[in-house]
């Protein structure tokens, strides 16, 4: 009998094959989409836990009193080992490390990359697996490196190349050779080795090479390290909270024992909640979208499926008069169901395939094959097909075979109304959710244009940075004034500035500062920026009153500051010119500071937060420097590019040139959002697409079934024309009525959204007024070529087409 209902299941779809293929297709997009989405979640949630024991591992964060004192993810370089040294029956493991980026070299190859010094418990602690040698040993030797395969192919050409020497440089501007003592295999996503989703560790080395880098791990008032434990089973986080206060208060300094707090954090839910939850927000905000978007699928699937079932009701007559059974008759249209939900899951798992590299490209993250998840998985689509091919049969099931064979027969239906108010009902659903979607990406859109093209407060435009050999003394920095100097002179250049900042919102610490003779007490914690003379210059950032420095530093100004427009205020003085000559006091310090001149405020960092009050040190004073930024003349960009990298090759020998734009770095700040503004546009145009396929069945239905209204009314004197617009009205009023109720909910949805940020655009009427007229006109559009055809032929052929 299961055979027979199958068979006659295909032929029925065989029969109606453009009713069929509409109906599959559009679920099979939807079906897709939701697939592409939900894997990329469950990779996120995933992160971490591919690590060994990683119930048992913690990222040990930072909390101060005054948020701007610290970074969250730093820790006491001593914590870490403290904690397991004094608490052995609580910590089993422990690892910290320092993360840096220096040149690399091998041969004619110099590249920039990132590496970790750390503990030796590296392995052992994560399992993370080498290719090539053994994992106890691999660190035993100062000037020993273990690097990734990626690295060990991007330098050798090959993977086995333990033995190898491979160069490096220090922070001090010394080189030395390290032996390859290891090739890691690749490695999971994981809040270890890529604790900064841009920046990926390739390189790592034991924590007595921190000697040669010139960088310093343990100590107490150290917290440029990032420390993490592994707690023995049946140990908690809370069962941290007292040993870590009391380490704290034995060995920190009084003034950092009483503003810090630190916290162990899961290291399997760090990866979500860290960096103020931007991960988990994006699989919230993605589900949701992904969730609506199948839901529309199911909605058009399950109205077609109503609207072809009423014309099969003479066929329900026969098959009763015939001795036909009402379980056989649900069964069949039950059957017919699930079979086009099957039929359009194999499709979607073919698009699922086919879209997986660009969905993974544009979410910034690796989706998993169709056979990279566990075996129950593969469960679900089944479950998925069954459960959407009842819930779209049951009705038609449920009401055509209640029908007395006469009824059936006479192709009468008493709930018609019922099922037409129904059906219009799940349209509106549609068009309700689709402009929802499309007003959100359009404010999600200009909300990005802002990030890029609003009042930033100073001019990103030509301006490229690039990072430098590291060299932090007097000496070091003299060097590089020499460079800038040289490169400035270049015809392609116009300005050229050395500093350890760009406008990328990872600054080089935050300093507590208050007026001379003031209340520490009172002080205000502004971000530090470690900057030359120029910087102001190449930036285009706008003065309030005094000068960015002097145009020629001596050693009489290295306690010269300047000050943002937002700290002038904060600290009393009624206008920026007030400032000029005053001095402030750093707290740990007794050198006073003169403040030289007053910026105007500008977006340092992100917009989620308020311009905050900023002072500049001179980099000649503090001899920290990171990057050169280049702003370059109008005209060939590539060409100016190219001149400035065979200049920097003579000035800078073995130092590689790998710029970036500022438009780069702000990308890198907004990833998430500029992420979820892709998927939004992808989301619109499928749920236009799922929308129009909809409105294309159900025109086409409604044009079979009133064939001879359409005869008959061009017989009275109907015009095209007014035949069209016939069929306009049923789904107008649709439109009108979903759009109504579509736009305040998508304003809450967006003001919501918007909050987050303490720079926003206003919600205009421009995102409303786009997403409804073009939704009715290209629905307006579709209804008019399926009409026309029916419209203007012979009313002769409509007549007889009962």
């Amino acid at each position: 009998m299961l055979k027979n209902y199958f068979k006659l299941a295909w032929r029925n779809l065989w029969k109606n094959k453009v009713f069929s293929i509409i109906n599959v297709f559009g679920l099979a997009v939807g079906i897709a989409f939701t697939m592409l989405i939900g894997a990329y979640i469950w990779g996120q949630v995933q992160v971490n836990h591919q690590l060994k024991n990683f119930r048992n591992q913690y990222i040990l964060t930072s909390k101060w009193k005054d948020a701007g004192q610290g970074n969250e993810i730093a820790s006491a370089g001593q914590m870490p080992q403290a904690l397991h040294d004094n608490y052995p029956d609580l910590v089993a493991n422990y690892y910290h490390f320092d993360g840096v980026t220096t040149n690399v070299s091998k041969g004619d190859k110099h590249f920039r990359e990132s590496l970790q010094l750390g503990d030796s418990t590296f392995f052992n602690m994560y399992g993370f697996k080498l290719l090539y040698s053994d994992a106890t040993t691999a660190l035993n030797d100062p000037f020993a490196v273990v690097l990734t395969q990626k690295m060990a192919l991007k330098y050798f050409g090959k993977l086995n190349v333990v033995g190898q020497t491979i160069n490096f440089e220090s922070f001090g501007g010394e080189k030395h050779d390290f032996t390859i003592s290891g090739v890691l295999g690749d490695m999971p996503k994981n809040s270890v080795t890529n604790l900064d989703q841009n920046n990926n560790s390739d390189f790592f080395f034991t924590a007595a090479a921190a000697r040669f880098f010139k960088r310093n791990l343990e100590g107490w008032t150290n917290f440029s390290t990032v420390g993490y434990v592994e707690l023995k089973d049946g140990v908690t986080a809370k069962d941290l909270e007292q040993p870590l206060r009391d380490l704290l208060k034995r060995n920190a300094p009084a003034d950092i024992s009483k503003s810090l707090t630190n916290i162990a954090v899961p290291l399997k839910d760090y990866y979500l909640d860290g960096w103020g939850g931007a991960a988990k927000r994006m699989c919230y905000t993605l589900g949701y979208i992904a969730l609506f978007i199948l839901l529309m699928a199911i909605i058009n699937f399950v109205n077609i499926c109503i609207g072809r079932s009423s014309g099969r009701m003479k066929e329900m007559g026969i098959r009763k008069v015939l001795g036909g059974l009402r379980g056989q008759l649900i069964r069949q249209f039950l059957t017919e169901s699930v079979l086009m939900v099957l039929i359009a899951t194999v499709i979607a798992l073919v698009f699922y395939t086919l879209c997986r590299p660009y969905f993974s490209n544009v979410l910034g993250g690796q989706i998993n094959g169709l056979f990279a998840f566990p075996w129950y998985f593969m469960a679900i689509p089944v479950l998925f097909a069954v459960l959407v091919g009842i819930v779209a049969g049951i009705y038609p099931a449920l009401v055509l075979s209640a029908l007395k064979s006469i009824d059936s027969l006479k192709g009468k239906l008493a709930s018609a109304k019922e099922s037409v108010l129904f059906r219009k009902t799940l349209v509106g659903f549609q068009f309700g959710t689709a402009a929802i979607v499309f007003i959100g990406a359009l404010i999600v859109s200009q909300q990005i244009n802002l990030f890029f093209n609003g009042r930033l407060g100073y001019s990103k435009d030509y301006v490229v940075y690039a990072q430098l050999p590291r060299d932090w003394s007097v000496k070091g920095v003299q060097k590089m004034e020499s460079v800038r100097e040289q490169l400035a002179q270049m015809p392609q250049v116009n300005s050229v500035s050395l500093s350890w900042d760009i406008p990328n919102g990872q600054n080089g610490g935050n300093y507590a500062v208050y007026k001379q003779g003031g209340n520490p007490a009172q002080s205000v914690t502004a971000t530090g920026l470690m900057v030359d003379n120029q910087y102001a210059a190449t930036y285009n950032i706008p003065m309030r009153a005094g000068t960015f420095f002097k145009p020629v530093f001596i050693a009489a100004d290295t306690t010269q500051v300047v000050i943002n427009e937002s700290q002038s205020k904060m600290m009393g003085y009624k206008t920026p010119g007030d400032a000029i000559g005053q001095k402030i006091m750093q707290q740990g310090s007794n050198i006073p500071l003169t403040i030289c001149g007053v910026t105007a405020d500008f977006h340092f960092g992100s917009m989620h937060d308020l311009m905050p009050p900023i002072t500049f040190m001179n980099v000649n004073y503090t001899t920290y420097y990171r990057y050169f930024s280049v702003k370059l003349k109008p005209g060939d960009i590539q060409q100016s590019l190219t001149a400035l990298q065979k200049k920097w090759s003579e000035l800078l020998p073995g130092a590689p040139f790998e710029y970036s734009f500022v438009d780069d770095a702000l990308k890198k700040l907004y990833q998430s959002e500029i992420q979820l503004k892709q998927a939004a546009y992808i989301a619109t145009i499928l749920a236009i697409i799922i929308v129009l396929l909809g409105v294309l069945g159900l025109i086409s239905l409604s044009i079979q079934k009133r064939t001879k209204e359409i005869g008959i009314r061009k017989v009275l004197g109907s015009s095209v024309t007014g035949i069209i617009s016939l069929f306009m009205q049923e789904f107008l009023g649709v439109i009108v009525i979903a759009c109504l109720v579509a736009c305040p909910l998508a304003y809450w949805m967006m003001s919501t959204w918007l909050s987050d940020y303490a720079y926003r655009v206003t919600i205009g009427l421009n995102p409303f007024m786009a997403a409804i007229v073009g939704l009715t006109l290209v629905t307006a559009l579709l209804i008019s070529i399926q009409t026309i055809k029916a419209a203007l032929d012979s009313p002769v052929k409509s007549l007889r087409s009962e």
